[in-house]
């Protein structure tokens, strides 16, 4: 095939106008499963403290008829607390940038102010759920530190060899980061474990909160034993086989586990979590600040200050240091 001589086409005509869509498209994840699962509660000071406790293991407490009274002392409460932190996004706009015409979005500052909300969620999420870090005081020269979920395990723990638990210490009023130990493949018997062990000290997990890659080796777990079943046919059509490739709910002796992934989850960490022993408690929920104008040019800052509460750690845990 071949176009006649002296035709015009796209490549040498002048003018043609440009065709930019109105729209922006953005498929970055912003869920934050963890913070979306547990509660949320209101912080009054930077170090929030609660209290924990638990009954004594049970024992033979039958006496004699006429028996006299003995009396021993009731034991006392734990107090513990986390540490708020404060997270912030800034940006600064020309005034020349937010009048001009734009596509896809009206305004610069609103559009990127959306970006930074999602931002600062995604930022809670991973601190809470996506690094083993410590509690931190803080001073004037040193940043504030919530303890993450990592910190706060030591209960219900399964850890690779040279792991340690971190845990809250009542000296110093903080807690510790877990030490990380050799990876090891994710297995069903470690799941079993922590869930008995839950059990045991009286937690109901009902969620398991991993990374991708460990979710598709949760997903092969022995328990997964069908792959194939019959979907129900649409009406009017025929029968369809499906691959049965994941699974989403694990029933252990001691309660029905949800897996969910975990775009925060470190790779190493699968959590086994009661949402309702964990919230995060905010000082000051997010709040928007314009600062003044110092030229022609606008000024937001996004910021909040919040903390993670574990009520009962016992009520939670953790199969740690996986490949």
């Amino acid at each position: 095939m071949a176009i006649a001589t002296g035709t015009l086409t796209t490549y040498a005509t002048v003018g043609i106008r440009e065709h930019l869509m109105d729209a922006i498209y953005n498929i970055s994840p912003e869920d934050t499963p963890f913070v979306s699962a547990v509660g949320r509660g209101k912080a009054k000071n930077t170090s929030p403290d609660w209290q924990t406790d638990a009954l004594a293991a049970s024992s033979d407490s039958a006496v004699l008829e006429g028996d006299e009274y003995s009396y021993s002392a009731p034991s006392a409460t734990t107090r513990v607390k986390n540490i708020c932190q404060i997270n912030r996004k800034t940006l600064v706009i020309s005034g020349t940038d937010e009048a001009v015409d734009k596509a896809g979005r009206k305004s610069e500052i609103g559009y990127q102010m959306q970006k930074k909300s999602a931002e600062l969620k995604l930022d809670i999420e991973r601190a809470c759920i996506g690094v083993n870090q410590a509690s931190v005081a803080g001073n004037a020269t040193t940043i504030r530190r919530s303890g993450s979920l990592s910190s706060w395990l030591t209960t219900n723990a399964s850890r690779g060899s040279g792991g340690a638990n971190g845990g809250f210490s009542s000296g110093t009023g903080l807690t510790v980061a877990a030490t990380d130990g050799t990876p090891r493949a994710f297995a069903e018997s470690q799941l079993k474990t922590v869930m008995q062990a839950a059990f045991t000290a009286g937690g109901k997990p009902s969620i398991a909160m991993m990374s991708a890659g460990q979710k598709t080796n949760f997903s092969a777990f022995a328990g997964n034993a069908v792959n194939r079943v019959d979907n129900a046919p649409a009406k009017g059509s025929t029968a369809q086989m499906a691959i049965m490739a994941a699974a989403d709910v694990y029933k252990s002796d001691f309660g029905n586990l949800t897996a969910v992934p975990n775009r925060e989850c470190r790779t190493r960490d699968v959590f086994l979590l009661d949402p309702r022993y964990a919230e995060i408690a905010y000082l000051r929920p997010f709040e928007r600040d314009k600062p003044a104008k110092t030229g022609d040019a606008e000024k937001r800052a996004l910021l909040v200050e919040w903390t993670l509460v574990v009520k009962n750690e016992a009520a939670h845990g953790v199969i740690a240091d996986l490949s």
